[in-house]
């Protein structure tokens, strides 16, 4: 795909992987729609990519996109702002602390399910009727080295994982036909706030520098017409 002059909308844009997949994408001369809940940290994005490319149109969109209403407004506002967009890219995501699944808080399981599968699930219906109309277009899931691998303690998260694998490949089916290219990425761990904001003590020291794994994405929607990649699995 030509970058230039395209589209994208990036969902958890205000932290971690989605941050710094907006980063690199604006590096390459695409305008952004940026989704997160956290306004000034969005901006805070904006801000930093307009100092390298003032020239970019780029806007943020205050949404938790676990509330369906919220999504399907922020959508409609996303595509009458754009007109077109061409990438959308489900970076958000939340971890659940490592235990047993009986001892997991009920809220904690309907948050990581819903944040990482179902919202997922719904912005992706949202914007695959825009995405057909274009000649080039992308779907990518950030996903998780967890689903594809199981590991103990990550029942809940893991099962949003897995359920984003399933999503991500029925979707390949689904879209075969269209203009529309999808991609799961698998990565093992990365060096974000994810396991900070549950009060996890994990050992990062070798994890996935961020910057890099927007690399990995932006190098597997650059790939030439006649060559996609499906799925990519990285890890440390």
């Amino acid at each position: 795909m030509n970058l230039k002059n395209k589209t994208a909308i990036i969902t958890g844009a205000s932290d971690g992987i989605g941050k710094q997949v907006a980063i690199k994408l604006a590096e390459k001369g695409i305008n952004l729609a940026l989704i997160g809940r956290d306004t000034l940290r969005l901006n805070l994005v904006k801000n930093t990519i307009k100092k390298f490319n003032s020239s970019l149109k780029i806007e943020v969109y205050s949404c938790d996109i676990k509330n369906n209403s919220q999504l399907s407004k922020t959508t409609k506002r996303i595509i009458s702002d754009f007109k077109n967009i061409h990438i959308l890219i489900n970076a958000a995501g939340i971890w659940q602390k490592m235990m047993p699944v009986e001892e997991l808080p009920e809220n904690i399981v309907d948050d990581v399910i819903s944040t990482n599968l179902t919202s997922l699930i719904h912005v992706t219906r949202l914007a695959i009727p825009i995405l057909k109309k274009q000649q080039e277009a992308a779907i990518i899931n950030v996903s998780s080295k967890s689903g594809v691998t199981a590991q103990a303690g990550q029942s809940v998260y893991s099962a949003s994982k897995w359920g984003v694998r399933g999503f991500t490949e029925v979707l390949k089916t689904d879209l075969k036909n269209t203009h529309v290219r999808v991609a799961g990425v698998y990565q093992s761990g990365t060096n974000t706030k994810m396991f900070e904001k549950t009060g996890e003590k994990v050992s990062s020291e070798k994890f996935t520098d961020p910057a890099d794994l927007a690399k990995v994405i932006v190098y597997i929607l650059s790939r030439p017409e006649k060559i996609w990649l499906h799925e990519v699995r990285v890890e440390y």
